[in-house]
């Protein structure tokens, strides 16, 4: 696999929280314990989530796909959570609107062409309800792991290390 990392340590499941930040605190300091990110990670992510909310609507199962700027990220990664009970999240382009989310994509990367590339093919996920509902089923992190070795092809990511 190239150099984005995704492995088990990242992949969350039946994560409880009650608000859009418990989720991506959780999921930020996680990141953070790992060393993929800065400290400066969790602040930032939370700030552009309310200044450009990452909500969709998406079909079968909603999704947030919260990510910030490259300062923040020392190895570029993806980690998902698959929440416990949706949480409200503001509704992408439109901040006014809140869309209950049961799946959270955190994108950490390390170049902006790169956050483009993977937002594409996220995309082309979150256009399949039955992959989305099938993510949502899976009792272990493994399994979420292969389907997005399988779907985004993480080949097409190589890029630099900080």
């Amino acid at each position: 696999m190239s150099n984005i990392y995704c492995d088990e340590s990242i992949i969350l499941l039946d994560v409880e929280a009650e608000t859009r930040d418990e989720v991506l605190t959780t999921m930020g300091n996680n990141l953070v314990n790992k060393s993929l990110v800065q400290p400066s990670f969790v602040p930032a992510i939370i700030e552009r989530e309310n200044e450009f909310p990452t909500g969709l609507p998406t079909a079968g199962v909603s999704v947030a796909i919260p990510h910030t700027d490259v300062e923040h990220v020392i190895q570029k990664n993806i980690s998902v959570a698959i929440l416990k009970s949706e949480v409200g999240f503001g509704v992408m382009g439109d901040d006014s609107e809140q869309v209950p989310v049961k799946i959270v994509f955190m994108l950490a990367m390390d170049e902006a062409h790169s956050q483009l590339s993977l937002l594409q093919k996220l995309m082309q996920i979150f256009q399949d309800e039955n992959e989305l509902l099938n993510m949502v089923k899976q009792t272990e992190p493994k399994a979420i792991k292969e389907i997005l070795e399988e779907k985004l092809n993480f080949q097409e990511f190589k890029g630099g290390h900080k």
